[in-house]
């Protein structure tokens, strides 16, 4: 997939002329101040599920809601504010949900709202590790169930710059709720093009995680592994991502929809020994509708 991706990035660089001098270049691109913006998209999609004995997780139906007044907004269940806004920039206060927890558990928010959810609730006990392929012979085998994972909100900065060769978002934040106390950067570039009636949106990320993030999500307590739990301290990493979307506009209210995500895991959590991928990929293949 990764070389797919490579192919398409290519592609639409080759072909993209200077378009982006508005973040909106079409019609029910950008959301109306004051007014709630509500969508649900339904077909089929796939999230693969790095962890060892974990399931993927299936894409059915996607909603969206969103409401953005003069300063306060809400974005799927995310809240912010409004410092500034500028012709070129917007500085935001905002909260946020990051995608660790949603490796654990289908119902996560992280596998509900996607931009672009296996059969257990988060009240049951986690299945068992059971051994693992990255551990050596001689090497204990974890066998004890893991403890919950904790859902969390992180609040923080971000940063919003428009341009002609696409907008770049800087964000960072800290956890709110004192879950593991880590923080984490994103740094994206998203690119837009609209042609007749079709929409392509690239965006390339990476993701930087403090140490507390990592160890929380993915290294072991000694209830689980008193082995690992020594062995595995893990330092803070980076994970790079890749998406592009695309929208065909059959009238105002409906847009086939097709989405694809590549993310490569930061070296530091692919050493986890409850992660059996060094990668983590998604599509959705559907309709959209906007009410």
């Amino acid at each position: 997939m990764y070389r797919i991706f490579v192919v398409l990035i290519i592609f639409f660089l080759a072909v993209a002329p200077a378009m982006a001098d508005e973040p909106c270049q079409s019609e029910g691109d950008c959301i109306a101040v004051g007014e709630w913006d509500i969508s649900v998209a339904f077909g089929y999609g796939n999230k693969t599920n790095p962890l060892t004995s974990y399931d993927d997780i299936p894409l059915y139906v996607i909603p969206s809601i969103a409401y953005y007044g003069e300063n306060w907004f809400f974005d799927n269940f995310n809240f912010g504010y409004t410092l500034t806004e500028q012709e070129n920039f917007t500085i935001n206060l905002a909260t946020s949900y990051s995608d660790e927890r949603a490796y654990f558990y289908r119902w996560d928010p992280a596998n509900i709202f996607l931009p672009q959810s296996v059969n257990f609730d988060t009240t049951e006990d986690l299945p068992p590790i059971g051994s693992f392929g990255t551990q050596d012979v001689s090497q204990p085998p974890v066998l004890n169930e893991l403890e919950s994972r904790n859902f969390t909100v992180y609040g923080g900065v971000e940063l919003f710059w428009y341009g002609k060769l696409g907008i770049l978002k800087i964000a960072a934040a800290h956890d709110l709720l004192n879950v593991h106390n880590g923080q984490e950067v994103d740094v994206s570039w998203t690119y837009s093009l609209a042609v007749t009636d079709w929409r392509f949106d690239l965006a390339l990320k990476t993701t930087w995680k403090s140490s507390e993030v990592i160890d929380y999500y993915f290294g072991l307590r000694a209830s689980e592994s008193a082995y690992w739990s020594e062995e595995y301290q893990p330092s803070s990493g980076w994970s790079n991502s890749i998406e592009l979307t695309t929208r065909y506009s059959i009238s105002t209210s409906w847009d086939l929809l097709l989405a694809a995500r590549y993310t490569q895991l930061a070296d530091e959590i692919i050493d986890s020994p409850i992660i059996d991928e060094d990668y983590s990929s998604s599509y959705f293949v559907g309709a959209a509708y906007r009410f």
